[in-house]
């Protein structure tokens, strides 16, 4: 025979109000009932638990020696049942994230933060790459939850994250600083810094130049966005970079933004991504997703 939690449960609240009638009644149990599960735990155990007195129910010397056991198993399930509760709720486990470099550079490090003084008890793990590479950690399980730029695909389902958008910076001291306002021809005259050739941002640029027919006279491609904020910053060019890569050197007035007359730059949506067949998000990726939501209006270009 083994024993029963609901046994284990009537004999520490028979030990507490020393009482059949009252356990009985805080554990919404008629009399007889409770008496049952306490025979059934003293046959299991092969000992006496209680001795009836005058003053009601006493725990024998077995009975003194079982309950700190008792009462440990009880609260051991109600933590084990609290911490269930937790990975439900998305409060805790663990989160494993794909990200691509721009963003998990200059926007994940915020979310993170915030994310973990909510969820301090969610480990997170993440893995980096160009955004079909984390599409295809996605597809194949080593991350649960992509964060790229909008890609389609019919074996995945995403959800927004905010809205970036390219911006034209030059060193302060250049000419087109002074102006504020140039026309896309213009830059085309410029030595066009760009920053690694297989990227997105690399693609939307050129698209933007493209479909306007202007042929920029020289570029200079970097593997790397901060290598290429260096080059302007040194005057070696202008650069189109993606706006929340470049807050802080705007800020500080390390670069600055000038605007383009006549083409409005690209605005990328940056969303995170899933398997479809992983149905409605739960725990860590639902806690997750709902602190990404709370905070897009910090993350949209008009804030950053």
């Amino acid at each position: 025979m083994v024993m029963q939690l609901a046994e284990i449960q009537a004999f520490v609240e028979v030990s507490r109000t020393r009482s059949v009638s009252r356990a009985a009644d805080a554990l919404f149990l008629t009399q007889p009932a409770l008496t049952a599960r306490l025979q059934r735990l003293e046959a299991d155990l092969q000992s006496r638990l209680f001795l009836r007195t005058s003053r009601g129910m006493r725990l024998t010397e077995a009975g003194e020696a079982f309950l700190p056991y008792a009462v440990r198993a009880l609260e051991n399930l109600a933590d084990g049942r609290q911490l269930v509760n937790a990975f439900e709720r998305g409060g805790a486990g663990r989160l494993t994230l794909g990200a691509a470099p721009a963003l998990s550079t200059y926007v994940l490090p915020v979310i993170l933060r915030r994310f973990r003084i909510s969820h301090p008890r969610v480990r997170v793990a993440v893995r980096t790459g160009h955004s079909e590479e984390v599409l295809d950690l996605v597809l194949r399980e080593q991350v649960e939850l992509g964060l790229v730029r909008t890609l389609r695909h019919p074996e995945i389902v995403s959800s927004p994250l905010y809205e970036d958008r390219l911006v034209l910076v030059t060193d302060p001291a250049h000419p087109f600083a002074t102006r504020g306002r140039v026309r896309l021809a213009e830059i085309g005259d410029e030595q066009l810094v760009q920053f690694d050739r297989t990227s997105s941002y690399t693609e939307l640029t050129n698209a933007l130049f493209r479909d306007a027919g202007v042929r920029p006279q020289g570029t200079m491609e970097l593997d790397n966005i901060d290598a290429a904020k260096k080059m302007v910053q040194e005057g070696l060019g202008v650069a189109l970079l993606p706006q929340t890569s470049v807050r802080q050197e705007l800020e500080v007035g390390l670069l600055a933004q000038v605007d383009i007359a006549d083409a409005k730059p690209p605005r990328p949506q940056l969303v995170a991504i899933r398997r479809r067949d992983r149905g409605v998000p739960t725990g860590t990726v639902a806690a997750f997703l709902a602190a990404v939501e709370e905070m897009q209006p910090e993350l949209s270009p008009q804030s950053v």
